[in-house]
């Protein structure tokens, strides 16, 4: 009998597990910094991109009690910027709309779209992200029972959190859900703390750190399931 026989859930981080996200993410930052060129251009003549993306930053380090919800991040970053330079404040709303339209525009790995076809028949499929991706608003979407944030959970992974919420919401033991991520830190390792049986998906030849306890299986994609 195989430890994976009790699995009744199957959680999946997101990004980089079921899409590339860089790719996703400069193309919503490209698109949010055409939409101030055309809304609050002395704030673009004052500011790159990167300029920007450090600014958020600071502002998320000033303010770790909403570091984990990003686009609250992006509003109030875009509020502080809007103010100093005389605009409407009030445009920051529509500025982080915008930049979510685009964020939601994902592209899923090949091997995804079957292999959740497929999983949703027999398990309880459930997705969880410390990003802002609404995933019914992606070519996934109508495939998860559950979808959870860090927003949902009022911590970001590696915090427990998310896991916890994953297990109050769906009624099950840590044993009957496995989740599968990317990242050993953020993934593995809090759901593995928190009871979840684990499968890190490596895409990209990752080797795995010397300090954490291996996952329970490894696979290169996601036909690898022992499912």
């Amino acid at each position: 009998m195989s430890k994976f026989d009790s699995i009744r859930v199957i959680s999946f981080d997101l990004d980089d597990t079921l899409w590339p996200t860089m790719r996703t993410i400069a193309e919503a930052e490209r698109q949010l910094f055409l939409w101030l060129e055309e809304h609050t251009p002395e704030l673009v003549r004052q500011h790159s991109i990167e300029s920007l993306r450090a600014h958020r930053r600071e502002l998320a380090l000033a303010n770790p009690e909403i570091a984990h919800d990003m686009n609250r991040t992006r509003e109030l970053h875009l509020r502080e910027l809007f103010a100093e330079l005389g605009y409407d404040t009030a445009l920051a709303t529509d500025a982080v709309e915008h930049f979510q339209q685009h964020r939601n525009r994902v592209f899923p790995y090949e091997d995804v779209l079957p292999v959740l076809e497929r999983l949703r028949k027999d398990f309880v499929l459930v997705s969880v992200t410390n990003g802002t991706t609404e995933v019914e608003k992606t070519p996934l979407a109508g495939l998860f029972e559950r979808s959870i944030n860090a927003v949902d959970a009022g911590r970001a992974k590696p915090h427990p959190a998310m896991f916890e919420l994953v297990l109050d919401s769906t009624g099950k033991a840590p044993e009957q859900v496995l989740h599968i991520g990317d990242d050993p830190l953020r993934d593995i390792a809090p759901a593995r703390d928190a009871g979840l049986l684990t499968a890190w998906i490596n895409r990209h030849g990752q080797v795995w750190p010397d300090s954490l306890e291996v996952a329970d299986h490894e696979m290169e994609s996601l036909d690898e399931l022992p499912l």
